[in-house]
């Protein structure tokens, strides 16, 4: 050591403390309890009372089974009471980690309360909302004699959104891959083609289905076109349809061949097949099956507006809901059709995200 020199300890900043808030989370978690059970057992007490016949034990049974679900969830906040006492006591001992370990799980628990609370809370308000106006609501839209006495005319017109949907994306499948492929058409010689597939594109996205529905429906049968004027209700939903769809599948089909790396392209062109060749056995295909999902979403798109092909005359669920609607000044009969577009969409839609799950875990292998 140098004469004259002193050495300075290193003064070392001391760590901060993290903030305990699995008090708060605890606290909010059991207000959010206590409401979610009081507002389940107000209900279940009050609510049947003002219904009869088999609503009154239908309403009953399904109030007391919240009530139920809703004591239920406040068992994670016992185990978030046993954590928490866990923490301080680790605290008191100086083990830091323990103690943000269980402080940690005690969080945990009374996020758990909370989130299991809040959908109960959410049932209760919608059962005050059926109660309503003396249950005027659940007889207006979910009169169940009603509902059964017209689900069998309800059913024959959803058959027929059933044929429009299925042929239209039969169409839309093969007209919205054409389109995609003259709109990559290369080269100076398909600019023009290009510039077309582009037009009906930006057009057809633009304009509402609805539209298009009514123009083809009604205007091919005044302007008395040969065989267009003559497709009925029928063949001029599903022509509207897959005009319309086609140009956003097209699009979505465009996404899927431009996102294929280019040295597939490359690789196939170096062997001496064609541009036609190689979009056909090459690209295309991987194309498809990378955009599955999106195709499986506007499908689903598609199956909706089958709906609005009432507005030509076409006699669907829907068409047959509004006639008992206006025979019965009831809505439940709307309320039916809606039921059946559920019972068929939501499978699609868990299907189309078991889909994008298992690309997602091919990407994450490869």
């Amino acid at each position: 050591m140098t004469l004259g020199t002193t050495t300075r300890p290193v003064r070392t900043r001391a760590a901060v403390p993290r903030r305990d808030s699995s008090g708060t989370v605890l606290l909010v978690g059991a207000l959010v309890w206590v409401l979610a059970v009081a507002a389940s057992a107000w209900n279940a007490a009050t609510l049947p009372s003002s219904a009869t016949g088999v609503w009154r034990l239908a309403i009953a049974a399904a109030l007391w089974i919240v009530v139920a679900l809703a004591v239920a969830a406040g068992l994670p906040l016992l185990r978030g009471t046993r954590e928490r006492a866990a923490a301080l006591a680790a605290a008191r001992e100086d083990d830091a980690a323990q103690a943000r370990r269980w402080r940690f799980r005690a969080s945990q628990s009374g996020w758990i309360t909370a989130g299991y609370c809040l959908p109960l809370l959410v049932v209760t308000l919608f059962a005050q909302f059926l109660a309503a106006n003396g249950h005027a609501v659940q007889s207006t839209f979910f009169d169940v004699a009603f509902m059964w006495k017209t689900l069998g005319g309800i059913a024959v017109g959803f058959w027929q959104n059933i044929q429009i949907a299925v042929l239209a994306e039969i169409l839309v499948l093969v007209w919205a891959l054409l389109v995609a492929l003259a709109r990559l058409t290369p080269g100076r010689a398909g600019r023009p083609i290009r510039w077309l597939a582009t037009a009906y594109i930006d057009a057809f996205r633009a304009v509402p289905s609805i539209i298009v529905i009514y123009l083809i429906g009604f205007g091919l049968p005044l302007a008395k076109i040969p065989v267009l004027s003559e497709l009925g209700p029928l063949w001029s939903s599903v022509l509207a349809l897959t005009l319309t769809y086609g140009a956003y599948v097209a699009e979505v089909y465009r996404s899927g061949i431009e996102g294929v790396h280019w040295s597939q392209v490359a690789a196939a062109r170096s062997l001496g097949l064609s541009y036609g060749k190689t979009m056909r056995h090459v690209v295309v295909p991987q194309a498809v099956r990378r955009v599955l999902p999106p195709l499986l979403n506007d499908f689903i798109g598609l199956q909706k507006d089958t709906a609005l092909v009432t507005i030509i005359g076409t006699v669907d669920a829907f068409t047959q809901a509004k006639v008992f609607a206006s025979n019965y000044f009831n809505l439940s009969s709307v309320t039916v059709v809606a039921i059946l577009f559920i019972v068929i969409t939501i499978p699609q839609t868990r299907f189309v995200d078991r889909l994008i799950e298992r690309d997602a875990r091919a990407k994450t292998r490869s």
